[in-house]
């Protein structure tokens, strides 16, 4: 029998030259348990996707059930299958009315690049404008728009005629004018640091893409599917986008992402020439209703309330002259250390104690909290407690 971990090394296409490495064995609830008989507390969620825990047994029902009707039977968009129907109309019932239409693809990325074709076509415009430390994927049109260079460089040429401007900057938002197709952003920027969008500026943006017939797309693949406290973050804001891209907990742990817009900006997609966007799997049968039975946990047992829960516990405990700020909104937050050096001896103490974190793309003093929204009252609060005392261990140096 192949070793797995062999197998791993010498033929799975390797990220970095030092991967966590832990052997997964299997993962329930907020816990993953590996094949040396380890458990670990995922306070991650798996880089904000295992809102529900591991293995949620309505998730795991409702994917047994559908892969035993069936599975693929044809290109996105072509036949009406019940699993995606019962998907967009459970997410349009809880969006606002410029939202109705969702299209259905595959992760994050393609819902970035979906959204960033459709708002060219739409309006006609080639330029997008994008934020400095944003992140919205690697593919290379999501890269073209993704505000940091160390990422970017690499790869150049990238989309041409994207504008960066600062996050947070009221003095640039004159840059958005009738020559912008789309401005692209996070309402938090996730990998940035966890960077929240100021309100009123953030409404200056809106206001501003309305005036010049631009339209304002927001990634919340992220901070969506309740893991701020509400359903998406610009719910916080009282600011409606004109896309909205969502994927990552979407799917109670399976592969699927979306982006909605309203009719009229989809009929772009329609027509000149018909199939101008399509996509294989985008809305596998399989992953749609793993992703209905996900949503219809999450609202019914009122999850998002349980994010601002433990949000306040999380800024209640984790108090010390050792941590700098706690950044964020219900249960995407982030624990700002002071030193790269502290930073990974904390994230790395936390490791031998079973705990799972990590710090952010952009930021190596930013330590990410992004627990499962389902975690015990007791498991929280002992993780709480070995992390707190990792950062007393572990002074800034």
């Amino acid at each position: 029998m192949t070793n797995p971990r062999e197998a791993f090394f010498n033929h799975i296409a390797q990220t970095s030259d030092s991967p966590l490495g832990l052997e997964i064995a299997r993962a329930e609830g907020p816990y993953l348990y590996t094949t040396d008989g380890r458990r670990y507390t995922d306070f991650i969620s798996g880089i904000a996707v295992s809102t529900l825990g591991h293995s949620h047994p309505e998730v795991i029902e409702a994917i047994e059930q559908q892969v035993r009707l069936h599975m693929h039977v044809m290109v996105y968009g072509e036949f009406v299958q019940k699993p995606q129907s019962n998907l967009a109309q459970l997410l349009a019932s809880h969006l606002p009315d410029n939202l109705q239409r969702i299209y259905f693809v595959n992760s994050g990325t393609e819902a970035n690049e979906g959204a960033l074709k459709l708002a060219k076509k739409a309006t006609g415009r080639k330029r997008m404008v994008a934020f400095r430390n944003s992140y919205h994927g690697d593919t290379h049109g999501a890269l073209s728009v993704t505000g940091r260079d160390v990422y970017r460089d690499p790869y150049l040429p990238l989309l041409p005629d994207v504008t960066f401007l600062n996050f947070n900057d009221y003095a640039q938002l004159s840059t958005i004018d009738e020559t912008v197709a789309c401005v692209i952003m996070e309402p938090i920027q996730g990998e940035g640091g966890i960077i929240q969008a100021d309100p009123q500026w953030l409404a200056q943006v809106r206001q501003q893409c309305t005036r010049a017939g631009a339209l304002l797309i927001f990634d919340e693949i992220q901070s969506g599917m309740g893991r701020t406290g509400a359903l998406f973050a610009f719910m916080h804001y009282g600011i409606v986008p004109d896309i909205l891209c969502m994927a990552k907990a979407l799917g109670g742990g399976m592969p699927i992402g979306a982006f909605a817009s309203s009719h009229a900006i989809f009929e772009a997609f329609m027509y000149n020439p018909p199939l101008n966007h399509v996509t294989t799997f985008g809305g596998h049968p399989v992953s749609a209703a793993a992703a209905h039975a996900a949503l219809t946990v999450l609202l019914r047992d009122k999850l998002m309330d349980r994010a601002f829960r433990i949000e306040n516990r999380v800024r209640s405990v984790l108090k010390s002259d050792h941590i700098t700020e706690i950044r964020g909104k219900g249960a995407m937050l982030g624990l700002q250390l002071k030193t790269f050096a502290q930073t990974r001896a904390v994230v790395e103490a936390c490791l031998e104690q079973g705990i799972l974190l990590g710090w952010t793309l952009h930021s190596n003093t930013l330590v990410r909290l992004a627990p499962p929204l389902t975690i015990p009252e007791e498991t929280l609060t002992e993780t709480l407690a070995v992390l707190l005392q990792a950062i007393h261990d572990h002074p800034p140096v």
